[in-house]
């Protein structure tokens, strides 16, 4: 493990995306599909979190016994460039160290379906992680999921709040399959070891 926190401390995963079903598809929203697979496999179901502004499962990720980690899954619903009130909110009430925060996000300037995983950085204009570093300072992990870059001269904003096309929705369940396969390995194996295999 290269996570210096220990096993006993619970993780925070963090899916972005706006609330409303308006916005289910958007590409903006897959950090709350990711979220949604990891829901159903845990085998729980979201609930408003109170004063947080967020909706939350709390569970455990990975093979029973030691190995597997306490983790409280999050939807906020304040919209992307609020994101961070809501987390952090939340990182104090679980007393979640903030290098156990994760935030699974849309990323631009990578490929659609590929995924990258690291710790800290800036937040590439991203709403969400603006709004989070804000509230948190940057040293929290990511998993970047990439939707690729605006074709000819669709605006940025545009872009990433249109539903995945016909063409990329035949991968999607693939990617978000995959995508939370890299979010558990993050969380019980370390960050050098998951990006060794979803890094790609």
């Amino acid at each position: 493990m290269d996570v210096t926190t220990p096993a006993s401390e619970p993780w925070l995963i963090v899916g972005l995306g706006n609330p409303g079903p308006e916005y289910a598809m958007n590409r903006h929203n897959v950090g709350f599909m990711v979220a949604d697979l990891l829901a159903e496999r845990i085998g729980g179901r979201f609930k408003r979190a109170g004063k947080a502004q967020a909706q939350v499962l709390e569970g455990r990720i990975g093979p029973v016994g030691p190995a597997s980690r306490r983790v409280v899954l999050a939807k906020p619903m304040s919209f992307m460039n609020l994101s961070g009130g809501p987390v952090n909110a939340l990182r104090d009430f679980y007393k979640v160290p903030l290098s156990n925060v994760v935030a699974v996000h849309d990323e631009l300037d990578i490929d659609y379906g590929t995924l990258r995983l690291k710790l800290g950085g800036g937040d590439n204009g991203h709403n969400g992680l603006k709004s989070m570093t804000k509230a948190m300072g940057p040293d929290y992990h990511r998993v970047r999921f990439g939707i690729g870059r605006p074709p000819g001269r669709m605006q940025v904003a545009d872009f990433v709040l249109k539903d995945f096309s016909p063409a990329e929705r035949k991968e999607l369940d693939y990617f978000v399959d995959r995508a939370a396969d890299a979010v558990e390995a993050l969380v019980t194996e370390g960050l050098e070891r998951a990006q060794g295999t979803y890094n790609s």
